[in-house]
């Protein structure tokens, strides 16, 4: 729940530095701005290594009808044109996402043929009790099924401890994490090469950090990204 029309100059900050430095070594940089600003930044970018992605999309399949306050996939999709959305992110999991819903969402945006950044993750307890593996499957299991065509789903892992607090995880926790994460998906889903990302106070000093984490395909970035030339700072970081 940030930003105003005024904040496209610093996607516009970001877009010019990617055009100019990293077009050969980045694939995909997304923004997710409010609702009220998707359709007026989407229409000012059409690039292939800029896209846009929505916080949240409807659990109900249905293209229009009387469900007032839901944005259907279809709207997303076909008015706003994008490529991504945002499901299961922990403050939406506090607000009014349980797994059906998560589910219902995930379903939905792939038969719209959105792409999914499906968040998981665990608070300070569970780590403290050794149970994050297990509650991250749990929340994956409950949500995502082998119909689905997991190759449109990023899992992005934010741990609900680190968002915003500072607390960045180890790089041995975080491959444990993740190498566990691989195996699962291989045995459960048959699928293997799951997307993966992180999240969590990610910035341009600890970004390089992540270099050393096995099957990392990205981050999901919070509070660094609603500044131009922080966001900046963070791609130029990891790839110097």
């Amino acid at each position: 729940m940030n930003g105003n029309t005024k904040s496209f100059k610093e996607i516009m900050y970001v877009y010019k530095f990617l055009k100019i430095n990293f077009t050969k070594k980045l694939k995909k940089v997304i923004f997710a701005p409010p609702l009220h600003l998707l359709y007026h930044f989407r229409n000012k970018i059409n690039s292939s290594i800029l896209s846009f992605a929505s916080q949240d999309v409807s659990f109900i399949s249905k293209k229009e009808g009387a469900f007032t306050g839901q944005i259907s996939a279809n709207m997303l999709k076909n008015d706003c044109r994008i490529e991504y959305v945002i499901i299961g992110h922990s403050e939406k999991r506090l607000i009014d996402e349980n797994y059906l819903v998560i589910k219902n969402k995930i379903t939905n945006a792939l038969n719209h043929n959105l792409k999914v950044i499906f968040c998981i993750g665990e608070n300070l307890s569970i780590k403290k009790k050794g149970m994050s593996y297990k509650f991250l499957v749990n929340q994956i299991s409950k949500s995502l099924d082998s119909k689905m065509n997991l190759n449109n789903i990023l899992i992005a892992y934010e741990p609900i401890w680190s968002i915003g607090t500072g607390m960045v995880p180890s790089v041995d926790y975080l491959n444990f994490i993740y190498n566990k994460l691989n195996v699962f998906f291989k045995k459960k889903y048959k699928f293997n090469s799951p997307k993966m990302l992180y999240g969590g106070s990610v910035d341009s000093k600890n970004i390089t950090s992540f270099k050393n984490v096995n099957f990392l395909s990205g981050f999901l970035i919070g509070g660094a990204s609603l500044n131009g030339k922080s966001f900046k700072n963070i791609i130029k970081n990891y790839f110097n």
